[in-house]
């Protein structure tokens, strides 16, 4: 019996022998201060909902010289207007600078407004402070009477102000 534990006390001795060294190899100055699961938060202006933030993983790295919330496994972002109409952004992976109010939206991003016009990108930059949408890399903007291709796009965050850069497709026009 008092080899049995013997041999016990040896393995436990050294299948932890690299624990220690690995802890102290971690960085913690680029650990995020927080992470946070299964978010849906709610933001309001003087007691309204003007917005939804719905997210499996966050990551709140303020602790940065340059601070920034990090969502790696997808956001669905619900605004509404004065009128309680939605519009919807999503998008595969999703940075939040805070200094700037600059929002990077990276892979499958999607907008569709609450008059159901709808844009399709890779990257799209939402600037918060001024709500201007932009982007350099190809997109497709889809309304009743637009069904536009191109590469590169900027717009208020309601669409009633758009600059199609490289650009093809159809237009309905009135006569």
């Amino acid at each position: 019996m008092k080899h049995l534990y013997l041999i016990v006390l040896l393995i436990l001795f050294f299948s932890c022998k690299n624990e220690l060294s690995d802890i102290r190899t971690l960085d913690f100055n680029n650990s995020p201060v927080t992470v946070a699961k299964n978010i849906n938060s709610i933001y309001t202006d003087s007691g309204i909902v003007s917005s939804k933030l719905i997210s499996p993983k966050m990551y709140n790295f303020s602790n940065m010289d340059f601070p920034y919330f990090e969502f790696p496994e997808s956001v669905e972002i619900i605004f509404y207007d004065e009128h309680k109409n939605e519009s919807i952004i999503t998008a595969d992976y999703v940075i939040s600078y805070n200094k700037t109010d600059l929002v990077d939206l990276r892979s499958n991003v999607i907008i569709i407004t609450s008059s159901n016009d709808t844009l399709y990108t890779d990257q799209l930059y939402y600037d918060k402070g001024q709500e201007w949408l932009f982007t350099n890399h190809p997109f497709r903007y889809k309304s009743f009477d637009k069904d536009i291709r191109g590469v590169g796009f900027d717009s208020n965050i309601n669409f009633t102000k758009i600059n199609f850069l490289d650009v093809n497709g159809y237009v309905l026009l009135e006569e």
